[in-house]
C-alpha cells in the first residue's frame, strides 16, 4: 500500500499481538513488512479463534498486508536466508523475551556491527533491564501489574481487566513512536539504534489522572465505574429506557446542560467542578430523575442542539455501523489468507498527502510469500 513509510523495508519476528500490532500500523503508513515466523505452525496467533473457514480472524485482523516467510533461525541455510533480509531491512522487530535474541545470535551488539543502519525494535513484557526483565508477561499480567485494573470497574465489585488488550496495544503503538524516532535520527546520524519498550512502562505511561490523585492525596485511588474521578458530570447517567454518556466538562457546558434538562441553577453544591464532584451522587440523583422520564434518543437530540457532549453506550456492532465511523473510512475490508473477505478497524492516522484506503490487502498465508521473497534475494 503507499504510504509515507514506503521506503521502509520491516523485518517482523513477532507474534501474537504487541509486536504485530506495531507492524499494522507501520504497514498501513506504507511500510513493507515481511513477517519472518515459525515453520511449526507460524505466529501463535494462526491458532486464536475466531475462525471463518479455518482462518484465524483474529490474526487475519492484525496481520494484514505483511507477507510470510517461515524460518527456522537455528538451521543455517534459514539463517543465511534471515541475514540477507537484515543486510536490506531497515527495521527489526521482535517481541521474545530478553536473552533470546542473543542466545540465536542476533543481540543488539552482534546486529549493530554487522548491520549498522539497521534500527532494533524491541517490545517485551518488562523491556531489556531491571530485575524483572526476563519474566514472562502476557496482556493480563501488566494490566494487574501496572495498576490499570485498580481503577477499572466498580467500587467493591471483582477484578475487571479492559476490555481490549490495552497492554500490548498500548505498547504496540510506543514500538510505532520508537521506530519513527530512531528512523527520523538515522536520517542525521547514519546509525541505527536499538528501541526498547516494555509492556510494562506502558501501563505506567497512560495511568494520567489516576498518578495525579496518588501524588496530591498519598493514596492509591479506586475504581468508579463510569464516572471521571475529576470532572463532573462525566459519566454513564440512565434514561427511561437505557443509558447515556453525558461529558460536560466546564462551567460553561454544565450551564447548558442545566438549561436542557431544566435543573436548578442557584445550587451550591453544583456551582463549581470541584463543588460537583464532592457532591457527585447528588447530582446524579437529581440528573437521572429527569433523564428518567423520557427515552434516550428524545435527551441525545435534546443535548446535542444543546451543543453538550453525549452520546449513546453502543456495543461493538453499532459502533461500527455508526455513520461518524464509517465517514471516517474506520471499518476497511480486508480478508483472510484464502481470499474470504472479512472487515477489521480502519487506519485513525489520516494524512492529506497519502490515500485512505478502503480495503487493504490479506494476511498472508505461513510461508506463503517464500518463492518471490528468495526468488528477490537472489537465493
Amino acid at each position: 500500500m503507499p504510504g509515507p513509510l514506503a521506503d521502509l523495508l520491516v523485518i517482523d519476528l513477532s507474534r501474537v499481538l504487541a509486536g504485530p500490532y506495531a507492524t499494522m500500523v507501520l504497514a498501513d503508513l506504507g511500510a513493507r513488512v515481511i513477517k519472518v515466523e515459525r515453520p511449526d505452525g507460524g505466529d501463535d496467533a494462526r491458532a486464536y479463534g475466531p475462525f471463518i473457514n479455518g482462518h484465524s480472524a483474529y490474526f487475519a485482523s492484525i496481520n494484514r498486508g505483511k507477507q510470510s516467510i517461515a524460518l527456522d533461525l537455528k538451521a543455517p541455510a534459514d539463517r543465511a536466508v534471515f541475514e540477507a533480509l537484515l543486510a536490506r531491512a531497515d527495521v527489526l522487530v521482535d517481541n521474545y523475551r530478553p536473552g533470546v535474541m542473543a542466545r540465536l545470535g542476533y543481540g543488539w551488539d552482534a546486529l549493530h556491527a554487522r548491520f549498522p543502519r539497521l534500527i532494533h525494535a524491541a517490545t517485551s513484557g518488562f523491556g531489556q533491564t531491571g530485575p524483572d526483565a526476563k519474566k514472562a508477561a502476557y496482556d493480563m499480567v501488566v494490566q494487574a501489574l501496572g495498576g490499570i485494573m485498580s481503577v477499572t470497574g466498580h467500587a467493591g465489585g471483582p477484578p475487571t481487566r479492559v476490555g481490549t488488550s490495552i497492554g500490548d496495544i498500548t505498547a504496540g503503538l510506543f514500538t510505532v513512536i520508537g521506530i519513527l524516532a530512531a528512523v527520523h535520527d538515522r536520517r542525521s546520524t547514519g546509525a541505527g539504534q536499538f528501541v526498547d519498550v516494555a509492556m510494562l512502562d506502558g501501563q505506567i505511561a497512560i495511568l494520567e489522572n489516576a498518578i495525579a490523585r496518588f501524588a496530591a492525596t498519598g493514596q492509591s485511588p479506586g475504581p468508579l465505574g463510569a464516572r471521571h474521578p475529576s470532572i463532573t458530570p462525566f459519566a454513564a447517567y440512565q434514561c427511561a429506557d437505557a443509558p447515556i454518556v453525558i461529558a460536560a466538562g466546564n462551567d460553561q457546558l454544565f450551564a447548558a446542560l442545566a438549561a436542557a434538562l431544566g435543573l436548578p441553577g442557584d445550587d451550591p453544591r453544583f456551582a463549581s467542578n470541584d463543588a460537583r464532584t464532592t457532591n457527585a451522587d447528588a447530582l446524579a440523583a437529581v440528573i437521572e430523575a429527569v433523564l428518567g422520564t423520557k427515552p434516550a434518543a428524545h435527551w441525545l437530540a435534546l443535548l446535542d442542539d444543546a451543543g453538550v457532549p453525549c452520546g449513546p453506550l453502543n456495543n461493538i456492532g453499532q459502533a461500527l455501523a455508526n455513520r461518524q465511523v464509517l465517514a471516517r473510512n474506520m471499518v476497511v475490508s480486508t480478508a483472510l489468507p484464502d481470499g474470504t473477505p472479512l472487515i477489521a478497524a480502519g487506519n485513525p492516522i489520516k494524512l492529506s498527502a497519502h490515500a485512505d484506503p478502503a480495503t487493504r490487502a490479506p494476511a498472508p498465508a505461513l510461508d506463503g510469500d517464500r518463492a518471490a521473497i528468495l526468488q528477490e534475494l537472489g537465493l
